[in-house]
């Protein structure tokens, strides 16, 4: 399995649309992080960009940044919840 692609893909909604986007791996969560954010530059979005660079140099498992981009999507309000979804459908 590729180090770099999360086990369950990171949902989030991307403003002004509303639409989804399931992020699959780090690079596309990092291309996310720079150049769709709408939120805050806060401390927990700065981790989130570490934590994506700590595993595409290898250093850390792609489940540390998936922990890690949650956090800053929840600050941001703009993570979707695979559970909640599940249930919408």
């Amino acid at each position: 399995m590729d180090n770099n692609r999360f086990e369950t893909p990171v949902t989030v909604k991307v403003e002004p649309t509303g639409a989804l986007v399931a992020l699959q791996t780090v690079r596309e969560t990092s291309d996310f992080l720079l150049t769709q954010w709408s939120g805050k530059r806060s401390d927990k979005h700065r981790a989130a960009l570490q934590a994506c660079s700590d595993v595409t140099s290898g250093n850390k498992p792609a489940m540390t940044a998936r922990r890690a981009v949650v956090a800053a999507f929840r600050e941001a309000g703009i993570y979707v919840d695979e559970k909640q979804l599940a249930l919408q459908s």
